[in-house]
């Protein structure tokens, strides 16, 4: 087992709630057996402290007994969710498909269909949002970053300058039950099509019972299966992103749990190369919505990075990304 970190700027400063990225931090994971590699890619939760020297030390202390042949089952109870463990994961799925030779849909049985990713529009004056939406012409879906500053009119903007576009607003955590309540009437009126975690987490109980006129999406809210229960009851939609719940073993649960109880499902990304959209790009398959435009924020990509065409179109990966 290889690990090794990996720092990419952003091609422009990233603003979220409470949060400016400008830098990728990552951790790559490379397996080696019997002349075969895989690798995976893990970002983790800036939100819960992790960062590439948190992942490093996860990963380390699980060397021996990944060396010593503990299987990619075994890692699910040797690691806690998060970046370290999606790495580890993804290396182990990506290393059973080149020893066998098949790809991860014939793996998976999965007939890969390509997808279209929203493009991100980090949060700025109303002007530069405007101004990056246009920029996004070729996206037909956009999620918007918001906060309780000028939620409505930031949207407004955006909705002026690309009236045809499908919205996502994603509040990570900045509003509060009130604020909720207040932006609703006038975002239905601008057409938003979901509305991902308005409230904090572990303050959203006010959400059980409550009627959204718009569909309210679960991120931070729901990290991974053990909290899929409560999450459902009190959203519309549940944002699955590999980086949280500790890998694509974890979100394959998450989407047959959700899917055999007729939740509607989002793939996600914490940024990152399109060694961590790959995957993403399985969970994808079962998605309402679909979020892997990590790599357009970025200065630039690794070499065999997914394609991203026209319309937001995003082809599968090639098996020499990963598997």
């Amino acid at each position: 087992m290889t690990v090794e970190t990996v720092r990419r700027p952003l091609g422009a400063p990233f603003v979220i709630t409470g949060y400016t990225f400008t830098h990728l931090d990552a951790v790559w994971v490379t397996l080696e057996n019997n002349g075969a590699r895989g690798k995976g890619e893990g970002v983790g939760m800036y939100y819960l402290g992790e960062n590439p020297a948190t992942l490093s030390r996860e990963l380390e202390s699980v060397r021996d007994a990944v060396e010593s042949g503990a299987t990619r089952l075994d890692v699910q109870s040797l690691l806690p969710r998060g970046g370290a463990r999606n790495a580890l994961d993804c290396a182990y799925w990506d290393l059973e498909c080149k020893a066998t030779g098949q790809t991860i849909w014939q793996v998976l049985e999965i007939t890969p269909q390509s997808l279209v990713t929203v493009a991100t529009i980090g949060m700025g004056t109303p002007e530069e949002m405007a101004a990056k939406a246009s920029a996004f012409a070729n996206y037909p879906q956009l999620k918007v970053k918001l906060d309780g500053h000028q939620p409505l009119e930031r949207l407004s903007a955006i909705r002026k300058a690309r009236p045809e576009a499908t919205l996502v607003i994603d509040v990570n955590q900045g509003w509060s039950m009130a604020d909720l309540a207040t932006y609703t009437p006038e975002l239905a009126n601008l057409g938003v099509a979901m509305i991902e975690q308005p409230l904090a987490r572990g303050a959203d109980a006010e959400l059980e019972g409550y009627q959204s006129p718009i569909p309210l999406g679960a991120d931070e809210s729901c990290l991974d299966l053990s909290e899929y229960e409560e999450a459902a009851s009190r959203y519309d939609v549940i944002n699955i992103k590999l980086d949280k719940c500790g890998g694509l073993t974890e979100a394959l649960a998450i989407a047959q749990r959700a899917r055999d109880e007729g939740k509607d499902l989002m793939v996600g990304n914490m940024t990152g190369t399109s060694l961590s959209m790959a995957p993403s790009h399985v969970i994808g398959q079962f998605c309402r919505f679909v979020d892997i435009d990590g790599p357009l924020l970025l200065a630039s990509d690794i070499a065999e990075g997914l394609a991203y065409g026209e319309g937001g179109w995003v082809e599968p990966p090639s098996p020499t990304l990963w598997g």
